[in-house]
């Protein structure tokens, strides 16, 4: 069972870096400039890690971009993800200049995605736990991902398994031997509300 030992977690100035560092990234892109992280001392942001960077404009989505697998120090991929989510996001326009002020950043970093193993759909609807887990689904070539946040818009297992194979590219209804999934836990944390 995947979950964040207390080792894992990262510490509160790390989160506060991390949330600075997206921030940065941000306002870098919707200005057409590259922007590259700080150098940092504190070992938690120099290890391969794997996060999605969200942003908020009044409440809404606004973007959404992230990495399912550690590839490359943890504080990198949070400025790539802010902004890939602020630039490439193909269901939002690019983030304008003017728009920064207005968007709220929220950064899920997660634990390394384990297999799970079932029999058959109704195996697997049983073993997954709301709020709890996020979720990779594969078939061939095709693969989606919900994070844990998506409970909060799709709380049933079902209609969450559902709209998982639809962001794969998969009929609602498909089932076959050989889908696999796979799930992860996050640490979420974002910038203060009052900004």
């Amino acid at each position: 069972m995947p979950h964040l030992s207390p080792s894992d977690e990262l510490s509160k100035p790390a989160q506060e870096k991390l949330l600075q560092v997206a921030r940065e990234a941000l306002k870098a892109a919707a200005a057409g400039k590259a922007y590259n992280p700080p150098a940092v001392a504190d070992t938690q942001l120099l290890e391969e890690g794997a996060a999605f960077v969200t942003l908020h404009k009044h409440g809404e989505l606004r973007g959404c971009i992230g990495s399912l697998e550690a590839y490359q120090p943890l504080i990198e991929d949070v400025a790539e993800n802010a902004r890939s989510a602020a630039l490439r996001d193909p269901r939002f326009p690019p983030v304008t200049p003017d728009e920064v002020a207005a968007i709220h950043i929220e950064i899920s970093v997660l634990t390394k995605p384990e297999p799970m193993y079932f029999k058959s759909e109704d195996d697997l609807l049983e073993q997954i736990q709301p709020y709890e887990d996020g979720l990779v689904l594969q078939e061939g070539r095709r693969r989606g991902t919900f994070l844990p946040l998506v409970w909060q818009q799709l709380p049933d297992k079902k209609e969450f398994l559902m709209h998982l194979k639809h962001k794969a590219g998969l009929p609602v209804d498909y089932w076959s031997e050989s889908v696999r999934v796979y799930r992860y836990r996050t640490q979420v944390f974002e910038e203060n509300r009052s900004r």
